[in-house]
């Protein structure tokens, strides 16, 4: 016969033991990393964005830490090369699906964050866009949240700043696609409601471009101020043929988005730089505590890069990260992700920033610079801003 006793105390073990059991996957997902597929180009025309977003997180990771809420954060860092959505768009699929990533992040232009975007609503994937900056890309897909900038946010500006300084008529150069179309048309809005004049807007080819033959045509239009966006990267080549055809020896001023005059570049362009005005939302001589700081830490970390607008783009992206995780315990699901993402506001190393909750775009300050000798090279010395600066659309 069974003693009671015993009978008892086997019962008590083994619901125990099923209890334990029960928790142990638990125990073992609440150990699990939080898996960050890094989608950026780290080779073709476009590396330097991907190089500088890559330093960025790296030196975010150091001075921070790789864990946040009990969670350590992996960083799964996948070349896109730049110039192919279908590529992106594989990536994006392959992290989630066979990588188990529960966030994508990067994107260095805008046609392959579009392409990412669908993969990112279907698996219900926050997706962090660091740099490419068309008006709409937010707008396709609501996991978007997005920690750079607008081409609309930083043009606004300079026109607006161009129509104060009389100039009376203008010509506008842009990469052709979907940044330099929104630069284009914002550009022409603000200037020509202002009282300006645009004598010709010209689009070159974003792949391989000869810059020479459309800024001979620039020449010979005459205008008093000729404005420029072309992306990150060929900046460098804009101002060697601006400055081989003597664009400023026939009276034709120069002005621009910052992506022209990169950081990155700056110690290449050299002094075809100084005195060139444009509008940014973050220069490596902007001066802060937090960006002094930054500026020390990025270049130790990196060889002596430069940092650029791109890399605090991905700065504060692993910041609202790690903020967004505090908020939710750990918590990586991404709906709770996006929640905690919404409405968060911080002081970045660029100024105060927030993510606007209704359209989960960022809020920022954007500033006018000109390019002048300081120290050891040329930088973009900030001289007036536009304070807490929504994306105005196109």
């Amino acid at each position: 016969m069974n003693n009671p006793v015993n009978t008892q105390r086997r019962t008590l073990i083994a619901a125990g033991v099923a209890t334990l059991a029960g928790a142990l996957p638990l125990r073992v997902f609440a150990a699990d990393p939080v898996r960050v597929g890094l989608i950026v180009p780290m080779s073709g025309p476009f590396a330097s964005t991907g190089k500088q977003i890559e330093a960025a997180v790296k030196t975010y990771q150091k001075q921070h830490g790789d864990t946040v809420a009990g969670r350590k954060v992996e960083i799964l860092l996948k070349d896109d090369g730049g110039m192919s959505p279908e590529v992106t768009k594989r990536l994006a699929q392959e992290l989630i699906s066979r990588d188990k990533v529960q966030v994508l992040a990067g994107f260095g232009l805008t046609p392959l964050a579009l392409a990412a975007a669908p993969v990112a609503t279907q698996a219900k994937t926050p997706m962090i866009v660091m740099a490419a900056a068309t008006s709409i890309i937010p707008q396709r897909s609501p996991f978007i949240v997005r920690t750079g900038f607008t081409l609309p946010q930083v043009t606004a500006p300079i026109a607006e700043w161009a129509v104060k300084q009389k100039i009376k008529s203008a010509v506008t150069l842009v990469s052709d696609y979907g940044p330099g179309l929104d630069a284009e048309k914002v550009f022409i809005k603000r200037f020509t409601d202002g009282g300006g004049k645009v004598l010709e807007s010209i689009r070159v080819p974003l792949r391989n471009p000869d810059y020479a033959p459309f800024l001979q045509k620039v020449k010979d239009l005459k205008p008093e101020a000729l404005f420029v966006f072309v992306p990150s990267g060929e900046g460098a080549a804009v101002l060697k043929q601006f400055t081989d055809r003597e664009l400023a020896d026939a009276g034709i001023r120069l002005i621009c988005t910052g992506d022209v005059l990169d950081d990155d570049l700056m110690p290449s362009i050299g002094p075809a730089a100084v005195g060139v005005v444009s509008s940014h939302h973050y220069s490596a001589a902007h001066v802060s505590p937090e960006n002094k700081a930054y500026v020390e830490a990025f270049m130790k970390g990196s060889g002596n890069m430069r940092p650029n607008f791109h890399s605090v783009g991905a700065y504060d992206g692993m910041h609202l990260l790690y903020e967004a995780l505090k908020k939710t315990g750990g918590d990586p699901s991404g709906e709770k992700l996006l929640e905690a993402m919404k409405g968060m506001v911080w002081t970045s190393v660029r100024g105060p920033v927030s993510i606007d909750p209704a359209t989960r775009d960022i809020v920022q300050n954007v500033y006018i610079r000109k390019a002048e000798v300081k120290g050891d090279g040329v930088y973009n010395v900030e001289f007036d801003k536009v304070e807490k600066f929504k994306d105005p659309g196109v």
